[in-house]
């Protein structure tokens, strides 16, 4: 029986709108899936999103973390060492191979496109053993050139080829006879992982990956809380209850599927049509606030309400009287309040100060924090380990304070660039119904992040004495 790999890019395709929070708990639920490999976006800010991969690589026990490299060497070498901490980690390289996309999206012609595949397939199997190339367009890519490149993809090293029907320019029976004819034409693909991605614009993505696994493709891109692609949660039934007939099965962990996809869809903000088979992610703002300068207090203090907050009417006044300021430049929405709510209103003498913290982190390690907090002119200490190095400060402090708070959402976010760039955390605490919201500013961004933290926790023991 043949094993099909199945790589789920909820992630990679829907990630901008989600929290870091919510991106952590979708990357930990596909774990207990044991999907194969999960695909993270190119990193664009190297802080916060280097800092995403990382925290997922330190608790992902059953799925590779996949990390595309973008288009430069530089790229490549950031990605790998986001990743470098994951159990299993892999690198994409992504490349448009078709005549138009290579000149639209890179501006090359294909002796140029060619030139730097080389260089960035020597670059990503320098840094990995693990490296896949993601062929964008293959399905209207010239014959040969497709042969070249791909070629050249597994003389360089490269284990995984992925060719997509990014168009949706192809009937099933005709992407199967696509991949058919690739493979007879380049005989070393056979030896490879050799994977397919379907776009499901006339809603046949499933069917296409069907008879794709039919004719001897190894890996399915698909998504848990995406249209987009074909479903997990179809592909998973279709192996499930006919693999016997076409000789496949999966890894999946099919005692936890429909749980699982419906904790996603619920974290994405999607609606369930009747059943698991039917998941539909809808990623839109629509529901959240975006207010301009001439709103009203009671309208701000309303949208604050419904972000879940509960404040003074004096506290009220501080949140809008900052607004003001800041929606003379810009609308403000829902993140924007949130930090305007963090920074303004429930400001309390600190019970609780950071002294120093210590983080540990590795490969082969669990992460570990030690944190120092100051009370009363003692200093306290803790160590803790955890799911990266944020989730082991959150820990420390705990076990200094003596009491759990429930996280109710977490975000980082640079707000300067560069090597120096200063980066912003917010932290929201549940506690006895109450929402507590801190943040923390700090070049490094563990360090925000910690701080945030402790400014929420010192409103909570504020209320309480």
């Amino acid at each position: 029986m043949k094993q099909i790999k199945v790589t789920d890019m909820t992630l990679e395709m829907g990630a901008s709108t989600l929290s870091f929070k919510e991106k952590i708990e979708i990357a930990r639920q596909l774990d207990n899936l044991n999907v194969d490999v999960i695909d993270m976006p190119e990193i664009v800010n190297v802080t916060t999103d280097s800092l995403l991969i990382r925290t997922i690589c330190a608790f992902a026990k059953n799925s590779t973390i996949s990390v595309s490299t973008g288009r430069t060497v530089e790229g490549v070498a950031v990605a790998a060492a986001a990743v470098s901490g994951a159990k299993s980690a892999r690198l994409k390289v992504n490349l448009p191979v078709s005549p138009v996309q290579m000149e639209y999206t890179c501006h090359k012609k294909p002796a140029k496109m060619l030139e730097l595949a080389k260089q960035l397939f020597t670059a990503a199997t320098e840094k990995s053993s693990n490296v896949e190339f993601f062929a964008a367009d293959a399905t209207r890519a010239e014959p040969d050139f497709l042969k070249e490149i791909v070629t050249l993809a597994i003389d360089s090293g490269i284990k995984t080829i992925t060719l997509c029907d990014d168009e949706d320019v192809m009937l099933p029976d005709e992407f199967a006879a696509f991949i058919s004819d690739v493979k007879e034409r380049i005989p070393a693909l056979n030896e490879d992982n050799f994977g397919i991605l379907c776009r499901n614009r006339n809603s046949m993505a499933t069917a296409s990956a069907i008879m794709a696994i039919k004719v001897g493709v190894d890996e399915i891109k698909c998504c848990a809380a995406r249209d987009d692609l074909p479903k997990l949660s179809v592909l998973a039934n279709i192996i499930n209850n006919s693999g016997d007939r076409i000789g496949v099965a999966s890894n999946l962990n099919y005692n936890e599927l429909y749980r699982i996809l419906k904790q996603i869809e619920w974290i994405c903000g999607t609606k369930m049509n009747g059943d698991a088979e039917n998941i539909v992610a809808d990623f839109t703002d629509s529901d959240q606030p975006m207010l301009a300068s001439d709103d009203t207090l009671e309208t701000v203090s309303a949208d604050v309400k419904k972000l879940g907050y509960d404040l003074s009417e004096e506290d009220y006044v501080k949140v809008y009287d900052e607004f003001k300021r800041l929606a003379e430049r810009k609308k403000v929405g829902s993140k924007e309040l949130d930090a305007i709510v963090a920074s303004t209103a429930l400001q309390v003498s600190p019970t609780y100060k950071l002294v120093n913290f210590v983080i540990n982190t590795g490969n082969i390690v669990s992460a570990s924090a030690q944190i120092t907090l100051e009370k009363g002119g003692e200093e306290i200490s803790a160590i803790s380990m955890g799911d990266g190095p944020v989730d082991a400060s959150f820990k420390a402090i705990e076990q200094i304070i003596g009491c759990h708070f429930e996280l109710d959402d977490f975000q980082i976010q640079s707000v300067t660039e560069g090597r120096e760039a200063v980066g912003s955390a917010i932290v929201r605490l549940r506690h006895n119904g109450k929402l507590f919201s801190g943040n923390g500013i700090s070049t490094d961004i563990i360090g925000s992040s910690i701080k945030a933290y402790i400014n929420a926790v010192n409103k909570i023991v504020h209320e309480e004495c």
